[in-house]
């Protein structure tokens, strides 16, 4: 396994971030802990979660099965960066969302209960919320960190400025801020080359990218599949949408004799501003599949071809759309 820094800190993750967010509603309790053992034996120490995870509101299914896995034995904690996430509803009341000092404090000690530990080490705000001051926020994080029970701050779904003026507000209170960003990034959405991957170069913000295989589009998902997301009625929408550009991308594949979800996952490796692209294995065979990836190179050829299947925006801004 090879392992890099968390954006600006010293804090080391595997380039490989395992995703549980198939833990509950996909994979039952017993092979989501076969698959966190494998992690462990893969060199895998960044495990990826949210409390909305297992989409029963409330209960934080995919935090409680991960809670349990720990219990089990409790030296695996140790071996574990462990993020989670805030923002969601997870309750009717009007104060169970998003990112009030309130909310913030009661979903983080919900979270330790589910999870079984003391502290998280990665505390992420799920997405923006506009009506929450940056000065609320700090306070409560700030007060989380000092009581031991989380250790950095990060960020998902955030805009380019969202990530700036986190950045210079927490220079204001004197406090390390936001250290990582988890965002929407394949070969399919290529957006955030515009500004928040620069955002995240300029500020030292580690870039975790979630859904780096399109959301199954990437996975050879012509193949006909019998089980999983890739049966889902949406996806087959975007199938029938994005064909000319699936068929081109599989046959390249079979071109340079890879498998379409480790082109896909290789290609997002290949950004130097990338920390460690988040992978949602169903099982320990895909598990296995997905770290075999950090082998793969890509040629300077093969990423020009993809470039051509699935064209991004033009580079950053605003060269991208000015002169």
């Amino acid at each position: 396994m090879e392992f890099t820094y968390l954006g600006r800190t010293g804090l080391k993750v595997s380039k490989l971030c395992l995703g549980t967010m198939n833990f509950g509603p996909y994979t039952s309790e017993e092979d989501s802990f076969k698959i966190m053992n494998r992690s462990l034996e893969l060199g895998i120490n960044f495990f990826d979660t949210a409390n909305v995870y297992g989409w029963e509101k409330g209960v934080g299914v995919t935090e409680n099965i991960i809670g349990r896995w720990f219990a089990d034995d409790k030296s695996r904690r140790e071996k574990v960066v462990l993020a989670t996430k805030v923002y969601g509803k997870m309750g009717e009341g009007p104060n169970d969302a998003k990112l009030s000092a309130y909310h913030i404090k009661k979903a983080c000690e919900d979270s330790l209960k589910r999870m079984q530990t003391d502290h998280i080490d990665l505390y992420q705000m799920h997405h923006i919320d506009r009506n929450s001051p940056w000065d609320e926020i700090y306070q409560a994080m700030d007060q989380l960190i000092n009581e031991g029970k989380i250790i950095y701050v990060g960020s998902s779904n955030f805009a380019a400025w969202n990530l700036a003026e986190a950045f210079y507000k927490a220079k204001e209170r004197h406090s390390l801020g936001i250290v990582s960003e988890q965002s929407i990034y394949s070969l399919r959405n290529r957006h955030i080359e515009l500004e928040v991957i620069p955002a995240c170069k300029a500020f030292g913000i580690g870039l975790i990218p979630w859904s780096p295989m399109g959301g199954g589009i990437l996975c050879g998902v012509l193949e006909k599949a019998a089980e999983g997301r890739r049966t889902r009625e949406p996806l087959q929408k975007s199938v029938d949408k994005l064909r000319p550009q699936i068929e081109a991308y599989e046959n390249l594949c079979k071109e340079i004799n890879q498998r379409p979800a480790d082109v896909a996952l290789a290609w997002v490796l290949n950004n130097p501003v990338v920390t460690s692209p988040i992978v949602g294995p169903r099982t320990v065979e895909q598990l296995e599949e997905n770290a075999k990836t950090l082998d793969l190179k890509l040629n300077e050829e093969t990423l020009k071809k993809l470039d051509e299947i699935w064209p991004g925006p033009g580079g950053q801004a605003p060269e991208a759309y000015a002169w």
